[in-house]
């Protein structure tokens, strides 16, 4: 696939598939600076959206702020709770409605999740706004089917060093904490 310099490119980021997949399968974080600028690959960036969920927790508005300062605009929605206790927190409808609103104004769009559900909208966006698509997401938790859609797929637990950020015992054990109010 064709990257070149004067490509324009908007980077979507499903934050909360993100970071599950990092933390069951590596028991790590994601750098996300470091998924932005490969993602960008030196191309002229128009948007990077980083769509997240709060929770309201102190750790929480460090992490949006520094998302922020990496050159992300962050869109929070609040954690749905429904009375049988079940919770829901996704961008799908988000992302996907962001991602076809600005693409007349894109030539690449990158989608930094691996969830199949973004299938149709990989296909829409190719098929209908000429834009080709990419996908940077672990390949281990990643839709086979998406990786099949698109234009590009970076599978980001290739380089595990680069694309991670250990979380050392003693911030486990703060985190852990923190979940449980104490």
């Amino acid at each position: 696939m064709i990257k070149h310099e004067e490509q324009r490119v908007g980077v979507f980021v499903d934050v909360a598939n993100m970071y599950h997949s990092a933390k069951n399968l590596y028991g790590a974080k994601v750098n996300f600076e470091e998924v932005l600028n490969t993602a960008i690959a030196k191309r002229k960036l128009i948007r990077a959206i980083a769509y997240v969920i709060k929770s309201e927790s102190e750790e929480e508005r460090g992490f949006f702020g520094a998302l922020d300062s990496q050159g992300f605009e962050v869109k929070a929605k609040d954690l749905q709770v429904f009375a049988g206790g079940a919770k829901k927190a996704d961008w799908d409808v988000g992302i996907a409605v962001d991602a076809i609103k600005l693409a007349d104004r894109l030539d690449s769009i990158i989608i930094v999740s691996g969830d199949g559900d973004y299938i149709p909208l990989v296909t829409y966006l190719r098929e209908n706004k000429g834009c080709q698509v990419e996908v940077l997401a672990f390949g281990k938790t990643t839709s086979s089917r998406l990786i099949e859609a698109v234009d590009d797929f970076i599978d980001l637990g290739k380089d595990t060093k680069k694309y991670l950020i250990a979380v050392t015992e003693k911030k486990r054990k703060f985190i852990n904490r923190l979940k449980r109010g104490k």
